[in-house]
């Protein structure tokens, strides 16, 4: 029990290092590209760390098994190049049996990530798709930051719109607005040819929203500018009341297949449903196999240094998930059976198990040596 506490303490405080680390790498990331898009007005800056929360899961879930993997590495390579190893091989406690005791934290995170994939990474996926709808669904005045202009792109069957939209401050409820300034150019949809081009300035404007729902937007004391650069036939409108229809917000969420609770996906029929169920169930066992892989990996040469396996070892991790993601998207297209998967994790089983055992294969298949008279 000494030995199997100190273990499973090496590779969890290890572990949780590791995965910290590139946690905070993934997210930092993401939470630029998303801080990119509330800028520009894609979305509301309000619900960033909201996104954030509700990707958590999706991260973790990846993260985990490389970070067992490395924590794995990390932690034993210390004890051979301490000699620790050397003392417990020498108690009787053979490479596998060290694997055994590996099982405790590998079943602790095995659980984890299976918690993450069958429940809470679909729970969390589900949200933020309902989040990023609800964004979709907001006029651009919903996401205006006061003090920037911000474009707009929307295009229908024959014409694109594009529209630069400008107000110097607005209320906290977003409904007033002042100093507004909003330039809208329509084009052919194929040739990108101008249509028409207009300029609205106003000085205050609100949202208001009718009893049946629809919202305009509400231009006071204020020009509009109806004409082509460069051609003289335009027309200046000065005006104390405009009135701008907004499109009415149409919330209708499409759940894609990791958003789906594992029980839906188990009744469902659909290729990609099955897809997901399958890539579901490879994740844990995915843990398993890594931290079968990594036990003998760890085994180093005083001589040779801690970090001398870690390249070749985190190669073959990256070999082995890399499969996997591909291996999916080519099921997603029907171009592959979903049973690859198993065949996959089955070649990567018979790699670990030949590591595992290769002293005893090594001594199976030594020939044997003559005795001298």
């Amino acid at each position: 029990m000494i030995v199997l506490r100190y273990l499973t303490r090496e590779i969890l405080v290890t572990l949780s290092a590791i995965s910290s680390v590139l946690l905070i790498i993934i997210m930092s990331g993401r939470f630029t590209n998303y801080l990119k898009d509330a800028a520009q007005g894609g979305i509301d800056s309000s619900i960033l760390l909201w996104i954030m929360w509700y990707r958590l899961p999706d991260f973790l879930y990846l993260i985990l098994p490389l970070g067992l993997f490395l924590g794995i590495l990390l932690a034993y390579g210390r004890m051979y190049l301490d000699s620790e190893m050397v003392i417990l091989s020498s108690s009787g406690i053979s490479i596998r049996k060290i694997f055994v005791y590996t099982l405790l934290p590998t079943a602790i995170i095995t659980l984890i990530v299976a918690w993450l994939c069958f429940s809470l990474g679909p729970a969390g996926m589900n949200k933020f798709r309902e989040l990023i709808k609800t964004q979709d669904s907001m006029t651009e005045f919903n996401t205006l930051i006061p003090g920037h202009f911000q474009s707009f792109e929307k295009s229908d069957a024959t014409t694109k719109t594009y529209r630069v939209t400008y107000t110097e401050s607005m209320s906290h409820d977003k409904k007033h607005l002042t100093n507004i300034f909003i330039s809208q150019i329509d084009t052919k949809k194929d040739t990108e040819e101008h249509v028409s081009t207009n300029v609205l300035s106003a000085k205050t404007g609100q949202i208001e929203i009718q009893p049946d729902n629809s919202r305009y937007l509400i231009l006071k004391d204020g020009y509009r500018y109806d004409g082509n650069p460069g051609q003289a036939d335009y027309r200046v409108t000065e005006y104390k009341i405009y009135g701008i229809l907004l499109p009415k917000p149409e919330i209708n969420i499409d759940l894609k297949s990791n958003a789906l609770t594992t029980t839906e996906l188990m009744k469902s029929d659909k290729l990609e449903d099955r897809v997901e169920l399958n890539w579901r169930f490879s994740m844990p066992i995915l843990v398993i196999i890594i931290a079968m892989l990594a036990v003998p990996l760890a085994k180093v040469n005083p001589r040779q240094g801690r970090f001398f396996k870690l390249i070749p070892a985190i190669f073959l991790y990256m070999l082995y998930l890399g499969l996997l993601i591909a291996a999916r998207g080519q099921m997603d297209k029907g171009k592959l059976a979903i049973f690859f998967f198993w065949i996959i994790h089955f070649i990567f089983l018979s790699i670990a198990l030949t590591l595992l055992y290769w002293d005893t294969i090594r001594i199976k298949f030594r020939k044997p040596q003559g005795v001298g008279i």
